[in-house]
């Protein structure tokens, strides 16, 4: 009898294992852009702060007045959280074949 051996690629010093030629779960493909995704809301609908508050908010509204918080700097960065994660999902779900 012959036994083939099926080849294993090792990550973080053989903690990790993944034999040859296979591909992510689908629910891990999927957590990645919706982790990504929760992250470009959360920018964006905490972009000022805290304002509506009922105790801290006044707090808020004033800090933001002082430091002269930009919106258009944070509606840019979460542009380009968008775009990474839009790249990542593709990446994601893209086939990758290996030699």
């Amino acid at each position: 009898m012959s036994e083939q051996k099926e080849e294993l690629k090792d990550y973080a010093g053989g903690w990790i294992m993944e034999k040859q030629g296979t591909d992510f779960p689908f629910f891990l493909k999927l957590a990645f852009p919706v982790i990504g995704l929760g992250c470009v809301a959360y920018i964006v609908l905490q972009m000022m702060g805290d304002v509506g508050h009922a105790t801290r908010g006044t707090f808020v509204q004033q800090f933001n007045k002082v430091s002269q918080t930009s919106p258009v700097l944070q509606y840019v960065v979460a542009a380009l959280a968008l775009v990474y994660v839009l790249i990542m999902a593709v990446y994601t779900f893209r086939s990758v074949k290996e030699h």
